[in-house]
């Protein structure tokens, strides 16, 4: 009997949270969404064992990757077909510093299959970097990306939700089921492109205190954001700004959000 957690020779590693895709109908779905073109600077996070690396470099000269399982990053190295076309980057992506990608006029498209422990603090990473990305896809957990997509007066919508949508346009692209993968994970998964906004629609005047708005009011989702908030914003100045203070912080929308944390900027 063939262990499930050994997969072309590699045991998945719990610690790095390893889930391979194998689904092909899954994959050639993922690369038609990616659409590589040539001049693309594609850089792949956990490529793993290449279910995606190989499809994606059959259409570009070179890619990036970064990999942290190092065993994986060999085999990447000495991959008959993939060891001439990637620059291997051994590295932990939540400490990688994707700027140092970018090239003039060329922002950086990034894609993954994202292990589910770092997902969230990942894409938080990310989004500090959106002024050198065009576009990111990332294999997720399901109720994450139903988390990014979710709009006001829902159960999913959160700080994940206001700060990635204030960064970037957020769409579901594909649902992908626990047999796509081994071994098989206990949940479903989706795949989500993030695309950061050419101009946003909303400004904040400091990102900080939109971040504390948004980490004081889901930290306390139950209360009235005039309890949420008193520590820096009363209801009256709430009122002064058109907002209800009786509202809770999933009522608000992005852009009571950001003036929030406008008027904060302002009157610090």
């Amino acid at each position: 009997m063939i262990n499930d957690n050994v997969h072309l020779g590699h045991r998945a590693r719990k610690r790095f949270g390893q889930n391979f895709l194998h689904d092909q109908y899954t994959i050639d779905a993922i690369v038609s969404a990616i659409a590589p073109r040539q001049d693309d600077v594609l850089v792949e996070i956990g490529p793993g064992l290449g279910a995606l690396t190989e499809p994606v470099s059959d259409q570009v000269d070179k890619m990036h990757v970064v990999e942290l399982d190092r065993d994986l990053a060999a085999r990447l190295r000495e991959h008959p077909r993939l060891k001439d076309k990637l620059i291997v980057h051994e590295a932990d992506a939540m400490k990688f510093n994707f700027d140092e990608l970018a090239q003039p006029g060329r922002p950086l498209r990034i894609f993954g299959n994202l292990p589910y422990n770092i997902s969230t603090p990942l894409i938080f990473h990310l989004l500090e970097k959106t002024q050198h990305i065009t576009d990111m896809y990332f294999m997720l957990q399901k109720e994450v990306v139903e988390r990014l997509a979710a709009g006001p007066n829902s159960k999913d919508y959160g700080r994940l939700t206001v700060m990635t949508q204030y960064y970037c346009q957020v769409s579901p692209v594909l649902e992908v089921g626990p047999h796509a993968f081994k071994p098989a994970p206990k949940v479903n998964s989706a795949v989500v492109r993030l695309a950061p906004w050419p101009k946003r629609p909303y400004e904040a005047l400091d990102v900080a205190d939109l971040q504390r708005v948004c980490q004081e009011g889901f930290g306390q989702r139950r209360k009235t954001i005039r309890n949420s908030f008193r520590s820096f914003i009363t209801a009256e100045q709430l009122e002064e700004i058109n907002i209800d203070p009786n509202l809770r912080p999933e009522n608000l929308t992005l852009a009571q959000f950001v003036s929030i944390a406008n008027w904060l900027t302002t009157h610090r």
